[in-house]
Protein backbone atom coordinates (compact mmCIF):
# COMPACT_ATOMS: atom_id res chain seq x y z
CA UNK A 1 0.00 0.00 0.00
CA UNK A 2 1.56 3.59 -0.99
CA UNK A 3 2.86 5.77 2.30
CA UNK A 4 -0.20 8.15 1.88
CA UNK A 5 -2.52 5.56 2.26
CA UNK A 6 -0.93 3.96 5.27
CA UNK A 7 -0.89 7.27 6.92
CA UNK A 8 -4.26 8.19 6.16
CA UNK A 9 -4.76 4.90 7.61
CA UNK A 10 -3.07 5.22 10.52
CA UNK A 11 -4.97 8.92 11.19
CA UNK A 12 -7.63 7.27 10.84
CA UNK A 13 -7.62 4.35 13.42
CA UNK A 14 -5.91 6.78 15.98
CA UNK A 15 -8.99 9.15 15.84
CA UNK A 16 -11.10 6.67 16.41
CA UNK A 17 -9.15 5.51 19.75
CA UNK A 18 -8.90 8.32 20.76
CA UNK A 19 -12.83 9.17 20.86
CA UNK A 20 -13.37 5.93 22.61
CA UNK A 21 -10.88 7.30 25.01
CA UNK A 22 -13.59 9.18 28.03
CA UNK A 23 -11.33 9.84 31.20
CA UNK A 24 -8.48 12.16 31.13
CA UNK A 25 -6.91 9.25 33.62
CA UNK A 26 -7.43 6.86 30.58
CA UNK A 27 -6.01 9.03 28.16
CA UNK A 28 -3.01 9.73 30.05
CA UNK A 29 -2.32 6.21 30.54
CA UNK A 30 -2.49 5.90 26.84
CA UNK A 31 -0.99 8.47 24.66
CA UNK A 32 1.70 10.77 27.57
CA UNK A 33 5.09 9.50 28.31
CA UNK A 34 7.38 11.10 31.15
CA UNK A 35 10.95 11.35 31.80
CA UNK A 36 12.87 10.90 35.20
CA UNK A 37 12.44 9.90 37.51
CA UNK A 38 10.02 7.80 36.56
CA UNK A 39 10.55 7.30 32.46
CA UNK A 40 7.68 5.50 30.20
CA UNK A 41 4.08 5.65 29.64
CA UNK A 42 2.15 7.85 32.32
CA UNK A 43 0.95 5.45 35.38
CA UNK A 44 -0.39 6.14 38.80
CA UNK A 45 1.73 4.03 40.72
CA UNK A 46 3.86 6.70 42.64
CA UNK A 47 0.84 8.89 42.46
CA UNK A 48 -2.06 7.51 43.17
CA UNK A 49 -3.76 10.54 44.80
CA UNK A 50 -3.58 12.15 41.37
CA UNK A 51 -6.37 9.55 39.37
CA UNK A 52 -9.27 11.19 41.03
CA UNK A 53 -8.06 14.51 40.25
CA UNK A 54 -7.78 13.73 36.30
CA UNK A 55 -10.95 12.72 36.28
CA UNK A 56 -12.88 15.69 38.72
CA UNK A 57 -16.67 16.41 36.61
CA UNK A 58 -16.14 19.88 38.70
CA UNK A 59 -15.96 23.07 37.10
CA UNK A 60 -13.74 24.54 39.45
CA UNK A 61 -11.06 22.71 40.94
CA UNK A 62 -7.97 24.01 43.47
CA UNK A 63 -5.08 22.05 44.10
CA UNK A 64 -3.33 23.48 47.58
CA UNK A 65 0.05 21.49 47.57
CA UNK A 66 3.72 20.73 48.45
CA UNK A 67 6.05 21.02 45.74
CA UNK A 68 6.71 18.57 43.47
CA UNK A 69 3.39 16.27 44.13
CA UNK A 70 2.87 15.77 40.28
CA UNK A 71 -0.07 18.65 40.30
CA UNK A 72 1.57 20.48 37.18
CA UNK A 73 2.16 17.14 35.28
CA UNK A 74 -1.68 16.27 35.90
CA UNK A 75 -2.75 19.72 35.14
CA UNK A 76 -0.53 19.37 31.90
CA UNK A 77 -2.77 16.23 31.21
CA UNK A 78 -5.51 17.97 31.10
CA UNK A 79 -5.02 20.45 29.07
CA UNK A 80 -3.32 17.84 26.06
CA UNK A 81 -6.36 15.80 26.92
CA UNK A 82 -8.95 18.44 25.61
CA UNK A 83 -7.01 20.10 22.87
CA UNK A 84 -6.89 16.18 21.61
CA UNK A 85 -10.04 14.57 22.45
CA UNK A 86 -12.67 17.70 22.73
CA UNK A 87 -11.13 20.19 20.66
CA UNK A 88 -11.03 22.45 23.09
CA UNK A 89 -8.84 25.83 23.28
CA UNK A 90 -6.77 26.30 26.67
CA UNK A 91 -5.51 29.65 28.69
CA UNK A 92 -2.62 28.27 30.52
CA UNK A 93 -1.30 31.14 33.09
CA UNK A 94 1.79 31.59 34.75
CA UNK A 95 3.00 34.34 36.81
CA UNK A 96 4.93 36.73 34.82
CA UNK A 97 5.98 36.71 30.95
CA UNK A 98 9.23 34.92 31.80
CA UNK A 99 7.38 32.36 32.99
CA UNK A 100 6.16 31.61 29.90
CA UNK A 101 9.52 30.58 28.21
CA UNK A 102 11.03 28.49 31.32
CA UNK A 103 7.43 26.45 30.68
CA UNK A 104 7.63 25.92 27.08
CA UNK A 105 11.89 24.68 27.66
CA UNK A 106 10.83 22.82 31.01
CA UNK A 107 7.73 21.45 30.64
CA UNK A 108 5.90 21.66 26.95
CA UNK A 109 9.20 20.54 24.40
CA UNK A 110 10.17 17.69 27.00
CA UNK A 111 6.60 16.25 26.64
CA UNK A 112 6.05 16.44 22.97
CA UNK A 113 9.77 15.15 22.57
CA UNK A 114 8.74 11.67 24.51
CA UNK A 115 5.58 11.31 22.62
CA UNK A 116 4.80 10.59 19.27
CA UNK A 117 1.64 11.75 19.69
CA UNK A 118 1.66 14.60 21.29
CA UNK A 119 4.19 15.54 18.59
CA UNK A 120 1.93 14.65 15.84
CA UNK A 121 -0.94 17.19 17.44
CA UNK A 122 0.80 20.42 17.41
CA UNK A 123 1.45 21.75 14.21
CA UNK A 124 3.04 25.03 15.60
CA UNK A 125 5.14 25.92 18.26
CA UNK A 126 7.10 28.24 17.51
CA UNK A 127 5.49 30.69 19.29
CA UNK A 128 6.47 30.80 23.42
CA UNK A 129 2.86 31.86 23.63
CA UNK A 130 0.79 30.02 21.25
CA UNK A 131 0.90 26.54 20.68
CA UNK A 132 -1.89 25.42 17.68
CA UNK A 133 -3.11 21.76 17.46
CA UNK A 134 -5.80 21.88 14.38
CA UNK A 135 -8.61 23.99 15.62
CA UNK A 136 -7.19 24.21 19.05
CA UNK A 137 -4.91 26.11 20.97
CA UNK A 138 -3.03 26.14 23.62
CA UNK A 139 -2.43 29.87 25.36
CA UNK A 140 0.38 30.51 27.33
CA UNK A 141 -0.03 34.03 29.23
CA UNK A 142 1.66 35.74 32.44
CA UNK A 143 -0.49 37.21 35.33
CA UNK A 144 0.65 40.46 34.65
CA UNK A 145 -0.95 41.50 31.25
CA UNK A 146 -4.40 42.26 31.68
CA UNK A 147 -4.45 42.48 27.57
CA UNK A 148 -3.05 38.93 27.45
CA UNK A 149 -5.44 37.56 29.75
CA UNK A 150 -8.45 39.36 27.95
CA UNK A 151 -7.31 38.75 24.05
CA UNK A 152 -8.20 35.05 24.30
CA UNK A 153 -11.43 32.88 24.40
CA UNK A 154 -10.57 29.23 25.77
CA UNK A 155 -12.71 27.01 27.70
CA UNK A 156 -10.16 25.61 30.18
CA UNK A 157 -8.30 27.82 32.22
CA UNK A 158 -5.26 26.46 34.10
CA UNK A 159 -3.51 29.24 36.64
CA UNK A 160 -0.30 27.59 37.73
CA UNK A 161 1.66 28.77 40.79
CA UNK A 162 -1.24 31.31 42.07
CA UNK A 163 0.42 32.19 44.97
CA UNK A 164 3.14 34.30 42.88
CA UNK A 165 0.45 36.07 40.83
CA UNK A 166 -0.79 38.99 40.11
CA UNK A 167 -4.21 38.51 42.24
CA UNK A 168 -6.57 41.12 40.96
CA UNK A 169 -5.81 39.89 37.71
CA UNK A 170 -6.82 36.43 37.93
CA UNK A 171 -10.70 36.71 38.34
CA UNK A 172 -10.44 38.52 34.78
CA UNK A 173 -9.06 35.29 33.53
CA UNK A 174 -12.41 34.07 33.87
CA UNK A 175 -13.91 36.21 31.68
CA UNK A 176 -12.10 33.94 28.94
CA UNK A 177 -14.04 31.11 29.54
CA UNK A 178 -17.59 32.91 29.97
CA UNK A 179 -19.14 31.98 26.26
CA UNK A 180 -18.14 28.31 26.61
CA UNK A 181 -20.50 25.50 27.08
CA UNK A 182 -17.71 23.04 28.72
CA UNK A 183 -15.75 24.60 31.16
CA UNK A 184 -12.90 23.61 33.58
CA UNK A 185 -10.83 26.32 35.36
CA UNK A 186 -7.94 25.05 37.95
CA UNK A 187 -5.78 26.73 40.39
CA UNK A 188 -2.48 25.10 41.95
CA UNK A 189 0.38 25.99 43.80
CA UNK A 190 2.06 25.65 46.92
CA UNK A 191 0.55 28.42 49.62
CA UNK A 192 2.28 30.88 51.56
CA UNK A 193 -0.49 32.80 53.93
CA UNK A 194 -3.75 32.10 55.48
CA UNK A 195 -6.46 33.48 53.29
CA UNK A 196 -4.33 35.03 50.29
CA UNK A 197 -3.46 33.53 47.19
CA UNK A 198 -4.42 29.79 46.59
CA UNK A 199 -6.13 29.33 50.03
CA UNK A 200 -8.15 31.37 49.92
CA UNK A 201 -9.80 30.41 46.64
CA UNK A 202 -9.19 26.40 48.54
CA UNK A 203 -11.34 27.70 51.36
CA UNK A 204 -14.35 27.86 49.20
CA UNK A 205 -14.29 24.00 48.15
CA UNK A 206 -14.72 20.89 49.51
CA UNK A 207 -11.49 20.93 50.78
CA UNK A 208 -10.58 17.18 50.31
CA UNK A 209 -7.56 15.20 52.01
CA UNK A 210 -6.39 12.58 50.73
CA UNK A 211 -7.00 9.56 53.39
CA UNK A 212 -5.95 5.88 53.30
CA UNK A 213 -6.10 2.57 55.55
CA UNK A 214 -3.17 1.59 57.78
CA UNK A 215 -1.33 -1.51 56.80
CA UNK A 216 -1.07 -2.25 60.58
CA UNK A 217 -4.64 -1.13 61.70
CA UNK A 218 -6.24 -1.08 58.82
CA UNK A 219 -7.90 2.64 59.93
CA UNK A 220 -8.12 5.58 57.64
CA UNK A 221 -5.73 7.83 58.19
CA UNK A 222 -3.85 11.18 56.84
CA UNK A 223 -0.37 12.02 57.12
CA UNK A 224 0.45 15.07 58.31
CA UNK A 225 3.55 16.51 60.73
CA UNK A 226 2.16 14.47 63.40
CA UNK A 227 3.56 11.32 61.51
CA UNK A 228 6.65 12.19 61.41
CA UNK A 229 9.28 11.15 64.13
CA UNK A 230 12.19 12.85 64.25
CA UNK A 231 14.70 11.11 65.59
CA UNK A 232 17.60 13.98 65.69
CA UNK A 233 18.17 16.82 66.74
CA UNK A 234 20.79 19.00 64.07
CA UNK A 235 21.40 18.52 60.66
CA UNK A 236 24.88 16.32 61.35
CA UNK A 237 23.55 14.36 64.30
CA UNK A 238 23.62 10.69 62.57
CA UNK A 239 20.39 9.66 64.42
CA UNK A 240 18.17 11.61 62.40
CA UNK A 241 19.02 9.33 59.36
CA UNK A 242 16.62 7.01 61.32
CA UNK A 243 13.40 9.70 61.36
CA UNK A 244 10.28 7.57 59.79
CA UNK A 245 6.49 7.72 59.50
CA UNK A 246 4.02 6.06 61.66
CA UNK A 247 0.63 5.79 61.92
CA UNK A 248 -1.00 8.27 64.84
CA UNK A 249 -3.53 5.38 65.87
CA UNK A 250 -1.45 2.09 66.68
CA UNK A 251 1.50 4.20 66.60
CA UNK A 252 3.21 1.18 64.30
CA UNK A 253 6.09 2.50 61.65
CA UNK A 254 5.06 3.17 57.61
CA UNK A 255 7.88 1.54 55.20
CA UNK A 256 8.31 4.20 53.06
CA UNK A 257 9.77 1.75 50.65
CA UNK A 258 5.94 0.56 50.24
CA UNK A 259 4.78 3.88 49.10
CA UNK A 260 5.50 3.27 45.75
CA UNK A 261 2.96 0.37 43.93
CA UNK A 262 1.77 -0.48 47.83
CA UNK A 263 -1.26 -1.71 49.34
CA UNK A 264 -1.97 1.21 51.24
CA UNK A 265 -1.58 4.10 49.19
CA UNK A 266 -3.22 2.39 45.88
CA UNK A 267 -6.21 2.26 48.34
CA UNK A 268 -6.18 5.94 49.11
CA UNK A 269 -9.32 8.05 48.51
CA UNK A 270 -9.97 11.98 48.53
CA UNK A 271 -12.84 12.67 51.77
CA UNK A 272 -13.47 16.28 51.48
CA UNK A 273 -14.22 18.20 54.81
CA UNK A 274 -17.14 20.11 53.29
CA UNK A 275 -20.07 18.66 51.18
CA UNK A 276 -22.68 20.55 49.26
CA UNK A 277 -19.90 22.48 47.51
CA UNK A 278 -19.62 22.70 43.77
CA UNK A 279 -15.78 23.62 43.68
CA UNK A 280 -13.33 20.75 44.42
CA UNK A 281 -10.16 21.25 46.53
CA UNK A 282 -7.62 18.46 46.97
CA UNK A 283 -4.83 18.92 49.71
CA UNK A 284 -1.41 16.75 50.04
CA UNK A 285 1.74 17.00 51.35
CA UNK A 286 5.10 15.45 50.95
CA UNK A 287 5.19 13.00 53.74
CA UNK A 288 3.04 11.09 50.76
CA UNK A 289 5.96 11.32 48.60
CA UNK A 290 7.59 7.78 46.93
CA UNK A 291 10.72 9.75 46.09
CA UNK A 292 11.04 11.91 49.70
CA UNK A 293 12.02 10.38 52.80
CA UNK A 294 11.14 11.19 56.66
CA UNK A 295 14.96 11.71 56.57
CA UNK A 296 14.90 14.76 53.50
CA UNK A 297 12.05 16.02 55.30
CA UNK A 298 13.38 15.26 59.22
CA UNK A 299 16.42 17.57 58.33
CA UNK A 300 14.03 20.21 56.38
CA UNK A 301 11.95 20.40 59.96
CA UNK A 302 15.41 20.50 61.90
CA UNK A 303 16.85 24.03 59.92
CA UNK A 304 13.27 25.35 60.48
CA UNK A 305 14.20 26.12 64.37
CA UNK A 306 16.74 27.71 63.58
CA UNK A 307 16.40 30.30 60.27
CA UNK A 308 12.74 32.27 59.33
CA UNK A 309 13.49 30.96 55.57
CA UNK A 310 13.99 27.88 56.17
CA UNK A 311 10.54 27.67 58.46
CA UNK A 312 8.53 29.43 55.94
CA UNK A 313 10.12 26.83 53.53
CA UNK A 314 8.54 23.47 55.51
CA UNK A 315 5.49 24.84 56.12
CA UNK A 316 4.69 26.18 52.47
CA UNK A 317 6.63 23.74 50.26
CA UNK A 318 7.28 20.57 52.26
CA UNK A 319 3.63 20.69 54.34
CA UNK A 320 1.70 22.50 51.89
CA UNK A 321 0.11 24.79 54.84
CA UNK A 322 -0.27 28.47 55.43
CA UNK A 323 2.58 29.99 58.03
CA UNK A 324 3.24 33.13 59.75
CA UNK A 325 7.35 33.32 61.11
CA UNK A 326 6.79 34.82 64.86
CA UNK A 327 7.77 38.51 64.42
CA UNK A 328 6.63 38.64 60.66
CA UNK A 329 3.72 40.54 61.11
CA UNK A 330 2.45 42.85 64.00
CA UNK A 331 -0.14 41.46 66.46
CA UNK A 332 -3.13 42.99 69.00
CA UNK A 333 -0.66 42.97 71.53
CA UNK A 334 1.92 44.69 69.53
CA UNK A 335 -1.09 47.26 68.71
CA UNK A 336 -1.58 47.73 72.15
CA UNK A 337 1.24 47.88 74.39
CA UNK A 338 1.66 51.10 72.17
CA UNK A 339 -1.47 52.67 72.45
CA UNK A 340 -0.98 56.19 74.75
CA UNK A 341 -2.64 57.89 77.34
CA UNK A 342 -3.51 61.14 74.90
CA UNK A 343 -6.35 61.00 72.13
CA UNK A 344 -6.42 61.88 68.57
CA UNK A 345 -4.46 65.26 68.54
CA UNK A 346 -6.17 67.90 66.55
CA UNK A 347 -3.19 70.61 66.99
CA UNK A 348 0.86 69.34 66.87
CA UNK A 349 2.41 69.54 70.02
CA UNK A 350 5.64 72.62 69.74
CA UNK A 351 8.96 71.71 68.55
CA UNK A 352 8.16 68.57 66.64
CA UNK A 353 9.11 67.50 62.96
CA UNK A 354 5.28 66.89 61.44
CA UNK A 355 4.92 64.45 58.51
CA UNK A 356 2.20 62.78 56.97
CA UNK A 357 1.81 59.98 54.73
CA UNK A 358 -1.21 59.14 52.12
CA UNK A 359 -1.92 55.82 50.29
CA UNK A 360 -4.49 56.30 47.74
CA UNK A 361 -6.81 54.05 46.53
CA UNK A 362 -10.81 54.25 46.91
CA UNK A 363 -10.09 56.55 49.64
CA UNK A 364 -7.46 58.59 50.86
CA UNK A 365 -6.36 57.11 53.72
CA UNK A 366 -3.78 58.86 56.03
CA UNK A 367 -1.41 59.07 59.12
CA UNK A 368 0.20 62.50 60.58
CA UNK A 369 3.22 62.06 63.07
CA UNK A 370 5.16 63.87 64.84
CA UNK A 371 8.70 63.09 65.97
CA UNK A 372 11.12 62.97 68.22
CA UNK A 373 14.50 62.84 67.01
CA UNK A 374 16.62 64.70 69.95
CA UNK A 375 19.78 65.23 69.02
CA UNK A 376 19.79 65.29 65.15
CA UNK A 377 21.52 61.65 63.91
CA UNK A 378 22.21 62.63 60.69
CA UNK A 379 20.70 60.56 57.19
CA UNK A 380 19.68 57.70 59.41
CA UNK A 381 16.91 59.56 61.15
CA UNK A 382 14.77 57.04 61.73
CA UNK A 383 16.21 54.46 63.53
CA UNK A 384 16.61 56.71 66.82
CA UNK A 385 14.13 58.86 66.37
CA UNK A 386 10.02 58.02 68.05
CA UNK A 387 7.03 58.58 66.58
CA UNK A 388 3.73 60.14 67.88
CA UNK A 389 0.61 59.15 65.97
CA UNK A 390 -1.56 62.25 66.11
CA UNK A 391 -4.47 61.37 64.02
CA UNK A 392 -5.33 58.69 61.05
CA UNK A 393 -7.90 58.41 59.18
CA UNK A 394 -9.38 58.64 55.33
CA UNK A 395 -10.97 60.79 52.67
CA UNK A 396 -12.67 61.24 49.87
CA UNK A 397 -11.16 64.14 47.83
CA UNK A 398 -7.23 65.71 47.39
CA UNK A 399 -8.57 69.18 48.12
CA UNK A 400 -9.41 67.61 51.46
CA UNK A 401 -5.59 67.49 52.24
CA UNK A 402 -4.83 70.39 51.96
CA UNK A 403 -6.49 71.21 55.19
CA UNK A 404 -4.39 69.07 57.19
CA UNK A 405 -1.55 70.30 55.45
CA UNK A 406 -2.17 74.26 56.94
CA UNK A 407 -3.65 72.92 60.42
CA UNK A 408 -0.83 70.20 61.63
CA UNK A 409 1.93 72.62 59.87
CA UNK A 410 3.03 70.05 58.08
CA UNK A 411 6.69 69.78 57.44
CA UNK A 412 6.67 66.73 54.50
CA UNK A 413 4.38 64.65 52.77
CA UNK A 414 4.65 61.85 51.00
CA UNK A 415 2.08 60.26 49.06
CA UNK A 416 1.08 57.32 46.74
CA UNK A 417 2.39 58.17 43.30
CA UNK A 418 -0.69 55.58 41.77
CA UNK A 419 -2.55 55.48 40.76
CA UNK A 420 -4.17 59.16 40.55
CA UNK A 421 -0.70 60.64 39.97
CA UNK A 422 -1.99 63.55 37.73
CA UNK A 423 -4.36 64.51 41.38
CA UNK A 424 -1.33 63.26 43.73
CA UNK A 425 1.34 65.94 41.30
CA UNK A 426 -1.24 68.67 41.26
CA UNK A 427 -1.34 68.36 45.63
CA UNK A 428 2.58 68.61 45.44
CA UNK A 429 2.57 71.45 42.97
CA UNK A 430 0.28 73.87 45.66
CA UNK A 431 2.61 72.35 48.08
CA UNK A 432 5.78 72.78 46.39
CA UNK A 433 8.73 71.35 48.32
CA UNK A 434 6.86 69.90 51.01
CA UNK A 435 5.19 66.99 48.82
CA UNK A 436 6.59 64.02 47.37
CA UNK A 437 5.11 61.29 45.07
CA UNK A 438 6.64 57.93 45.91
CA UNK A 439 7.03 54.79 44.24
CA UNK A 440 8.01 51.42 45.33
CA UNK A 441 11.24 50.40 42.78
CA UNK A 442 13.46 47.52 42.73
CA UNK A 443 17.15 47.29 43.07
CA UNK A 444 17.39 50.14 45.66
CA UNK A 445 19.69 49.05 48.51
CA UNK A 446 18.13 49.91 52.26
CA UNK A 447 16.14 52.75 53.20
CA UNK A 448 17.83 54.50 50.14
CA UNK A 449 15.85 57.70 48.74
CA UNK A 450 16.50 57.86 45.46
CA UNK A 451 14.28 61.42 43.76
CA UNK A 452 13.44 62.30 40.88
CA UNK A 453 13.36 58.67 39.12
CA UNK A 454 10.93 56.51 37.87
CA UNK A 455 10.98 52.51 38.76
CA UNK A 456 13.01 52.02 35.67
CA UNK A 457 15.13 54.54 36.36
CA UNK A 458 14.13 57.15 34.03
CA UNK A 459 14.48 60.78 35.46
CA UNK A 460 11.19 62.74 35.84
CA UNK A 461 10.01 65.36 38.59
CA UNK A 462 11.98 66.17 41.31
CA UNK A 463 8.71 65.40 43.18
CA UNK A 464 9.17 61.52 42.88
CA UNK A 465 10.87 59.63 45.23
CA UNK A 466 11.36 55.67 44.89
CA UNK A 467 11.99 53.14 47.51
CA UNK A 468 12.76 49.82 48.68
CA UNK A 469 9.34 48.55 49.64
CA UNK A 470 10.32 45.96 51.89
CA UNK A 471 12.75 47.69 53.40
CA UNK A 472 11.11 50.46 54.55
CA UNK A 473 8.51 48.22 55.37
CA UNK A 474 10.39 46.88 58.02
CA UNK A 475 11.26 50.07 59.42
CA UNK A 476 7.59 51.66 59.38
CA UNK A 477 6.17 48.30 60.83
CA UNK A 478 9.18 47.52 63.15
CA UNK A 479 7.89 50.36 65.50
CA UNK A 480 5.19 48.25 67.17
CA UNK A 481 7.66 45.53 68.13
CA UNK A 482 10.39 47.92 69.31
CA UNK A 483 7.30 49.95 70.67
CA UNK A 484 9.01 53.58 69.55
CA UNK A 485 5.43 54.83 68.02
CA UNK A 486 2.74 55.64 70.40
CA UNK A 487 -0.94 55.97 69.32
CA UNK A 488 -4.10 57.98 70.64
CA UNK A 489 -6.33 55.76 72.73
CA UNK A 490 -9.32 56.53 70.21
CA UNK A 491 -7.19 54.97 67.13
CA UNK A 492 -9.87 53.12 65.14
CA UNK A 493 -10.24 49.55 64.41
CA UNK A 494 -9.66 49.87 60.94
CA UNK A 495 -6.65 51.53 61.45
CA UNK A 496 -5.69 48.40 63.88
CA UNK A 497 -6.74 45.59 61.30
CA UNK A 498 -4.63 47.64 58.52
CA UNK A 499 -1.55 47.76 60.73
CA UNK A 500 -2.05 43.57 60.97
CA UNK A 501 -2.75 42.63 57.74
CA UNK A 502 1.11 43.02 56.24
CA UNK A 503 2.92 39.86 56.24
CA UNK A 504 6.55 39.33 55.96
CA UNK A 505 6.88 36.02 53.91
CA UNK A 506 10.89 34.73 53.71
CA UNK A 507 12.47 32.69 50.86
CA UNK A 508 15.91 32.14 49.75
CA UNK A 509 17.60 33.57 46.34
CA UNK A 510 19.46 31.03 43.93
CA UNK A 511 22.59 31.27 46.22
CA UNK A 512 21.04 30.83 49.24
CA UNK A 513 20.91 34.13 50.81
CA UNK A 514 17.48 34.60 52.84
CA UNK A 515 15.13 37.38 51.40
CA UNK A 516 11.92 38.77 52.18
CA UNK A 517 8.62 40.61 50.96
CA UNK A 518 5.59 41.79 52.02
CA UNK A 519 2.37 40.20 51.32
CA UNK A 520 -1.31 40.79 52.66
CA UNK A 521 -4.84 39.20 52.84
CA UNK A 522 -6.63 41.90 53.88
CA UNK A 523 -7.04 45.59 53.27
CA UNK A 524 -3.43 47.32 54.38
CA UNK A 525 -4.14 51.28 53.31
CA UNK A 526 -3.46 52.48 56.98
CA UNK A 527 -0.18 50.42 56.93
CA UNK A 528 0.96 52.02 53.49
CA UNK A 529 0.54 55.64 54.90
CA UNK A 530 2.01 55.15 58.00
CA UNK A 531 5.44 53.60 55.73
CA UNK A 532 5.14 56.96 53.27
CA UNK A 533 4.59 58.92 56.70
CA UNK A 534 8.05 57.27 57.70
CA UNK A 535 9.75 57.76 54.48
CA UNK A 536 8.64 61.47 55.25
CA UNK A 537 10.92 61.85 57.76
CA UNK A 538 14.23 61.89 56.73
CA UNK A 539 13.25 64.31 53.99
CA UNK A 540 11.19 66.40 56.15
CA UNK A 541 14.74 65.90 58.50
CA UNK A 542 17.08 67.59 55.66
CA UNK A 543 14.01 70.60 55.44
CA UNK A 544 14.36 71.02 59.13
CA UNK A 545 18.44 71.28 59.77
CA UNK A 546 18.77 73.84 56.44
CA UNK A 547 15.61 75.73 58.20
CA UNK A 548 17.97 75.92 61.48
CA UNK A 549 21.20 76.45 59.83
Amino acid sequence: MHDLGKLLIERIQSGLARKTVTNCSRWSEMYRVMGKPFPGPWNFNHHPWLREMHDTNAVMNVGQKSAQMGFTETVLNMAFYRIDVMGESVLYVLPSKSDASDFSASRFDPALEASAHLKAMFSDVANVGHKRAGAANLFVRGSNSRSGLKSVPAGVIIFDEVEEMNQENIPLAYERASGQVDKLIWKISTPSIDDYGINKYFKLTTQEHFYFPCPSCGRQIELGSENLVVTGESEDDPKLRDSHLICVLCKNQLANERKAKSAYLSKGLWIPSHTGREDRGFYINQLYSTTISPYDLARSYVRSLTNAADEQEFFNSKMGLTHVVKGARVTDEDINLCIGDFVTMYTPPPGRIITMGVDVGKWLHYEINAWQLGQYIGSDANTMARCQVLKAGKLQHFEELDLLMNEYGITMCVIDANPERRKAFEFAQRFWGRVKLCLYGKAISGKTIVVGRDVDGQIVSDELVTVDRTCWLDMSLGRFMRRTISLPKDIGIEYKEHIKAPVRIYKKDDEGNQTASYVNAKDDHHAHARNYSEIALPLAATIQESHTI
